[in-house]
C-alpha cells in the first residue's frame, strides 16, 4: 500500500526538512503547533550539538587525571560568570531583535544586532585580560590545591583568556533566533563542536608535530573551534545568508539603541549572575569534601546537561514566540505558545528523569571508573532529576518573561529561589545536618521546584504582555 503523503508523521518530517534549511516562515499567523515545532527542532539540535561536547570534552579529560576533571569543575564555576553576562546580553538581543522583526522593522533589527556584537566584545576584551593573567589565583581562590592548581591553570588562562568566542557565538546565535533564524545557529554549533570533537583528543593527547597539552589543550581545542564558528556567523551576517544582513555602514555606534540593549540586558545579567553565583558557592561548598566527590559532581552536570540543552532549546523558541507575538500585537497568540511549549517540554523531561533514575551509576560509569566518584555522580543525577518536570516548566516560563523583555521579574525569583533559599539550605544541609553532598544535592532540586512555582504564578498575571522594548 503507497505510504500516504498526508499522514502526520510525512508532514512533521516535511516541517523537519523545513525548519533544518531555515526556509522562511512566518511565526505570529497559522499553527502553533508548527510554529513551537518549527523554531524548537533546529534549537534543540543547536543545543544537543553543545551537550554532546560537553559530555565527550569531559570523557577525554577524565581521561588524563581526577584534578584534571575538578579543573574543569572550578574553572566553569568561574566561567559561568562570564556566561552570564553573555546571557544576559543574549537576552536583550533576542527580545529586541524579536520585537522588531514582529514589527515588520528589519532595520531596527539589524540596529540593534550590531550594536549588541559590539557591546559584546568589549566586555569580552576586558574579561579575557583579567583572566589571562589571574587564572592561578582564580583556581586558588575556588579552594583548588597546589597540585591542581599547577596542573590546571593553563585550561583555565585559556578558556577564560579566550571568552571572546564564548560571547559572540551566544550573541549572534541569539540574534538569529530572535529573528527566527533558528537554522543559522544550530549550523554554527554544528561547525564549533565538530571541530571541538576533533580537536580535542589531537591537543589533549598530542598528535604528530602537536605536542600533548593534557587539560590545557581541551581550552585550546575550545577556543579554535567556538572562533572558526564565529567567524562563520560573521560571515552570515555580513552576506546576508539569513532574515539580518548588516552592511559596512550599520557598524556606528548608536548609543540609544545600545543602552535599550543595556537596560534590558541588565535584569538577564543580574538573573544569571544570581544563578552562576551560586553556582560558584556550591562548587566551593563541595570541593571541601575532595577532589573524587567535586569530579562525580562535575561528570553528573556534564551528563545532565545533555538533557537540559534539548529543553533550553524549547524555552529558547518560546522566548521568540513570545517576542515576535508581542511585536504584531498579539499576546493572547504569545501566552499560549508558553503553554503549549511546557507541556511538550514536560513530557520530554519525564521520560529522561525515569532513564537518570534507572541508570545513574552505569551513565557515571562511562566516564569513571573510581567508585566514589560513581557513587556521588549517580547520587547527584538521581536527586535532581527527581524534580526534572517541574524544571520543564519553569524553563519555558522563564524564558517567556525573558522574550518578552521583562528580565525584571525573574531576577527576583531567582534571587529568592538561589540566594534566600538554596544557598543557605545548601549549607545547612550539608554541614550542620551533617548530609555532606546529598544536602547540596537537595538544596538544588528543592529550589529548582521552587522557581518553578514562583515563575508560574508570575506569568499568570500577565504583566509581562504589556513591557516596552
Amino acid at each position: 500500500m503507497p505510504a500516504n503523503p498526508t499522514h502526520p508523521v510525512f508532514k512533521y518530517f516535511r516541517y523537519f526538512l523545513q525548519a533544518v534549511r531555515g526556509e522562511q516562515a512566518d511565526y505570529t499567523t497559522g499553527s502553533l503547533r508548527k510554529a513551537i515545532f518549527m523554531l524548537s527542532i533546529p534549537m534543540i539540535l543547536e543545543m544537543m550539538m553543545e551537550s554532546v561536547f560537553a559530555v565527550v570534552d569531559i570523557a577525554y579529560v577524565s581521561r588524563v587525571s581526577v584534578n584534571a576533571v575538578a579543573t574543569i569543575g572550578l574553572t566553569e564555576s568561574v566561567i559561568t560568570l562570564v556566561y552570564a553576562i553573555a546571557i544576559g546580553l543574549s537576552m536583550a538581543a533576542t527580545a529586541v531583535v524579536a520585537r522588531r522583526v514582529g514589527e515588520k522593522d528589519p532595520e531596527g533589527a539589524r540596529t540593534a544586532a550590531v550594536q549588541a556584537i559590539m557591546l559584546g566584545a568589549v566586555l569580552a576584551l576586558v574579561i579575557g585580560l583579567f583572566g589571562y593573567h589571574f587564572a592561578r589565583e582564580i583556581l586558588q581562590l575556588m579552594g583548588g590545591e597546589a597540585d591542581l592548581v599547577e596542573e590546571g591553570y593553563g585550561y583555565t588562562r585559556w578558556l577564560i583568556g579566550g571568552n571572546i568566542t564564548i560571547m559572540l557565538l551566544f550573541l549572534i546565535n541569539a540574534i538569529f533566533r530572535g529573528a527566527g533564524d533558528a537554522s543559522m545557529a544550530m549550523w554554527t554549533l554544528v561547525l564549533s563542536n565538530g571541530l571541538n570533537l576533533i580537536l580535542d583528543p589531537i591537543f589533549i593527547f598530542g598528535l604528530g608535530p602537536v605536542p600533548e597539552f593534557g587539560v590545557t589543550g581541551a581550552a585550546i581545542a575550545t577556543n579554535i573551534g567556538r572562533g572558526s564558528a564565529v567567524l562563520f556567523q560573521l560571515a552570515i551576517l555580513l552576506f546576508g545568508w539569513g532574515r539580518i544582513r548588516i552592511r559596512l555602514q550599520d557598524w556606528r555606534l548608536r548609543l540609544s539603541v545600545m543602552w535599550n540593549l543595556v537596560r534590558v540586558s541588565l535584569g538577564g545579567i543580574a538573573q544569571f549572575l544570581i544563578g552562576t553565583s551560586s553556582w560558584v558557592f556550591l562548587m566551593r561548598l563541595m570541593s571541601v569534601f575532595g577532589s573524587e566527590v567535586l569530579a562525580g559532581y562535575t561528570i553528573a552536570i556534564r551528563v545532565m546537561m545533555f538533557t537540559l540543552m534539548p529543553a533550553w532549546g524549547m524555552s529558547n523558541a518560546a522566548a521568540t514566540l513570545v517576542g515576535q507575538n508581542l511585536g504584531a500585537e498579539k499576546p493572547e497568540r504569545a501566552e499560549a505558545s508558553v503553554w503549549k511549549t511546557s507541556a511538550y517540554n514536560a513530557w520530554f523531561m519525564l521520560v529522561v528523569s525515569v532513564g537518570y533514575l534507572v541508570f545513574a551509576p552505569e551513565l557515571m560509569a562511562l566516564f569513571n571508573r573510581t567508585p566514589a566518584v560513581v557513587e556521588n555522580g549517580a547520587l547527584c543525577l538521581r536527586i535532581i532529576a527527581a524534580g526534572y518536570i517541574f524544571y520543564a516548566y519553569g524553563m519555558v516560563v522563564t524564558q517567556a518573561f525573558n522574550g518578552a523583555g521583562d528580565t525584571r521579574t525573574p531576577t527576583r525569583i531567582n534571587l529568592v529561589a538561589f540566594w534566600m533559599f538554596q544557598l543557605p539550605l545548601a549549607y545547612l544541609a550539608s554541614t550542620t545536618l551533617d548530609l555532606g553532598p546529598l544536602g547540596v544535592f537537595l538544596a538544588i532540586t528543592l529550589a529548582e521546584v521552587l522557581l518553578s512555582a514562583l515563575a508560574i504564578r508570575a506569568f499568570r498575571k500577565g504583566k509581562w504582555k504589556t513591557t516596552r522594548v
